[in-house]
């Protein structure tokens, strides 16, 4: 009797996109379905949506064994199963996720923060996979992370450990969204350079992005890619605050990798070089030239549910 494939499901929510599908345990994502995240309002129709879609996954892939769903989404406490007042979705106040997703299946469901997932997701199929102590930044539109410490992810108390986005690296520096002001994520995101290019553009228009319409963190690594001095510049001054955080970062976890993933990462050695330069220079001389820092591994396209599936394959071994 031939056995079953095993298989786990991954879901991401997002502010306008929830990705979900079925991963094996090397990172192949087998099938893979999406909905408008904003298209349900209320929070159970949302569910009742989802788990149609991955039933019917499950029933195209010849009823695999599935060991279990992942979730990855905004706000959200792995020991609660909740999401908690996730100020860019459009369930209010706190939302028993976990709850309603096991009305529907006989197998276990796990959720955490979508930052904290991509950590793991790189542990289990990408760049970090087999590293036991490892940061994983994700460069988007703001700044997310999670830390591996000993191979388990850092929760803390409540939850909601591992906010290098919200270390403050300015002192009463750019307003955050958060409602502090100097956060890491206003000066190393996207969002974050392209409030760093306006700063400098207002200073010099020497540069091929002062006869931009719109500054994106692309037009800005086009730039620099050309040879742009002043968008050079904008990528030093990120990763100088980048760099300078990473090494108190360090201090504190010692891990062996630092992963870099989202849009600004992959640009490359234009953040990663001058990152790894500031970070070194800020080091105590215990952590020099011990940690790398490189790009993530996982497919962009595939990157969301894998790192969402992860969770499932993480609490059966």
């Amino acid at each position: 009797m031939t056995s079953k494939m095993k298989l786990a499901v991954g879901v991401d929510i997002g502010g306008t996109n929830t990705v979900f599908g079925l991963v094996d345990a090397e990172g192949n994502c087998k099938a893979q379905d999406a909905i408008k995240t904003g298209d349900y309002p209320v929070v159970e129709d949302f569910v009742t949506a989802v788990q149609e879609r991955v039933k019917a996954l499950i029933s195209d892939c010849n009823d695999p064994e599935i060991i279990g769903m992942g979730i990855g989404a905004p706000n959200a406490n792995y020991y609660t199963g909740t999401i908690d007042f996730a100020p860019n979705l459009k369930w209010k106040g706190i939302v028993p996720l976990v709850a309603l997703f096991a009305e529907h299946f006989d197998f276990p469901v796990s959720l955490t923060n979508d930052a904290n997932a991509a950590a793991m997701g790189e542990r289990i199929y990408g760049a970090a996979k087999g590293v036991n102590d490892l940061v994983m930044v994700t460069l988007g539109t703001g700044l997310g992370s999670g830390f591996v410490v000993n191979g388990e992810l850092v929760y803390g108390h409540d939850g909601f450990a591992g906010e290098l986005g919200h270390t403050i690296v300015e002192k009463n520096g750019r307003e955050c969204g958060c409602g502090r002001k100097g956060c890491l994520e206003t000066y190393a995101s996207a969002t974050g350079i392209v409030k760093t290019a306006k700063e400098f553009l207002a200073k010099s228009t020497d540069s091929t992005l002062s006869g931009l319409d719109e500054i994106t963190s692309k037009s800005i690594a086009d730039a620099a890619m050309e040879g742009d001095k002043l968008a050079l510049d904008i990528f030093d001054y990120t990763a100088e605050k980048l760099g300078f955080s990473l090494a108190n970062t360090i201090a504190i976890s010692s891990p062996k990798l630092i992963v870099l993933f989202g849009g600004l990462a992959q640009s490359g050695d234009l953040i990663i070089k001058p990152t790894k330069k500031y970070m070194e220079d800020n080091l105590l001389k215990i952590f020099q030239n011990k940690i790398s820092i490189v790009p993530s591994k996982l497919k962009a396209s595939d990157a969301a549910i894998l790192g969402a599936s992860s969770l499932a394959w993480q609490s059966c071994n």
